[in-house]
Order: C-alpha cells, then sequence, then structure tokens
C-alpha cells in the first residue's frame, strides 16, 4: 500500500540544501527501496504541489571508529526535488 509518510523520512536542511531552494529545489531523505515515480506521488501528496523533476543520490556510510571498534554508518537515500515554477513548500521555507 502506498503511503507517503513512509517514503519520505525527513527534509535535509544542510547549507547547501537550503541553496538549493533559489532554484525550487528541495531535498528529503527517503527509504532506500523507493523510487523517483513514487517519491514525486509522494512530494505531490503530502504538500500539495506540482514535482517536475526527482533526483535521487545513494549515500554511502562512512566508516567510523571508537577506539579497538570498528563500524560504519548507515547508507541512506537522498532525493533532490524540483518543483515547476511558482510551487512553494510553505512548511520548510525559513
Amino acid at each position: 500500500m502506498f503511503d507517503p509518510r513512509k517514503i519520505i523520512i525527513r527534509p535535509i536542511l544542510t547549507e547547501k540544501a537550503l541553496r538549493l531552494r533559489e532554484y525550487n529545489q528541495y531535498v528529503f531523505e527517503v527509504k532506500k527501496d523507493a523510487n523517483k515515480i513514487d517519491i514525486k506521488r509522494a512530494v505531490e501528496e503530502l504538500f500539495k504541489v506540482k514535482v517536475e523533476k526527482v533526483r535521487t543520490i545513494n549515500v554511502r556510510g562512512k566508516p567510523k571508529r571508537m577506539g579497538l571498534f570498528e563500524g560504519r554508518t548507515s547508507s541512506w537515500k537522498k532525493a533532490i526535488v524540483t518543483l515547476k515554477e511558482g510551487e512553494r513548500i510553505e512548511g520548510l521555507e525559513r
């Protein structure tokens, strides 16, 4: 069953992501098995906007070390969503 709240995990609020807002692009962390069509449908349904394009990036986990113990941070998926001209997501504006 399609549930948009399970596909979009959280918005990414880094400096680079905030600069992308000038180009009407928003960055989200999404489920690893979500495809571009699912992400587009979820953003349109959750925020009531029209999506023009979706780009996805698989972010690999980084190696971390704490004393003798070695491990990795979790890998995750990022989506950069471009909205159509004139569209804005009101809840994510500064």
